[in-house]
């Protein structure tokens, strides 16, 4: 199930105007991160789907499957890409957010940025701590939380590997659905090339009890989310434009 296909497979469909836009490191930048994000979006739909229970809160258990896939889904190069991308999304959230003088919404159902940052560098060096020492301390994930990484990825493991396993058991199959609006510019053609590949090949691997619908769309807002009632994903093209503009240099 391991992939070696490179994220970069969507610079290759980079279109000149996007070219213009995006050097090949900022379009890996926002390939990477728009799969994290669809990742964490699928948790959502999977704990609809299959009732699954959770003991927390919900969006830092569909933050936990994402670093899970990135680990279990891809070879080792790409997935360290994968990670270090998403790490880095994390942060410039952060920053931008610092920079505009927005308080930290400790209301808010999704944990703080920098907090998410920590986690999934966390569970992603804990995965493989033999070989993630560098992850863990470029990264700058203290000490004190090392120590506890391994453990926390193996909960994790333990979680969401048995709802995964049962879904590959399940075998290939056309259980998710992709649409997308290709007249929503050059950010809508590439979040479209990024998700509905990814979409075919998880068909490949597994089968969900119930269908669901990934759609690419323009929503007027940097967002992303899953809808229950419709049983749909969706992917603002805003995103892309978004992480393009928060990749670091």
């Amino acid at each position: 199930m391991k992939r070696l296909a490179a994220v970069l497979f969507a610079v290759s469909l980079a279109t000149p105007a996007l070219a213009a836009r995006m050097d090949d490191r900022t379009r890996d930048f926002v390939a990477s991160n728009l799969l994290a994000i669809f990742y964490h979006e699928f948790g959502h739909a999977l704990i609809d789907i299959m009732k699954l229970p959770i003991f927390g809160q919900e969006e830092d258990a569909a933050d936990v499957l994402s670093a899970v896939l990135i680990h279990e889904l891809y070879e080792e190069e790409t997935a360290v890409r994968i990670a270090y991308a998403t790490a880095y999304g994390f942060l410039g959230d952060a920053n931008l957010r610092m920079q505009e003088g927005v308080d930290v919404a400790y209301w808010d159902v999704h944990g703080p940025d920098l907090q998410r940052y920590y986690t999934f560098v966390c569970l992603f060096y804990g995965a493989n701590p033999d070989e993630r020492n560098d992850i863990a301390t470029e990264l700058e994930l203290p000490e004190p939380r090392q120590e506890t990484c391994e453990e926390e990825f193996q909960l994790a493991s333990d979680s969401w590997g048995p709802v995964i396993q049962e879904l590959v058991d399940n075998g290939a199959g056309r259980s998710m659905r992709f649409l997308a609006d290709h007249r929503v510019g050059i950010f809508g053609k590439f979040s479209a090339d990024v998700i509905g590949e990814e979409v075919t090949t998880m068909n490949g691997d597994m089968s969900l009890p119930k269908r669901l619908l990934v759609r690419v769309e323009a929503c007027g807002t940097v967002n992303a989310f899953y809808d229950p009632k419709s049983r749909e994903i969706i992917m603002c093209t805003e995103f892309a434009e978004y992480l393009a503009d928060i990749a670091p240099n």
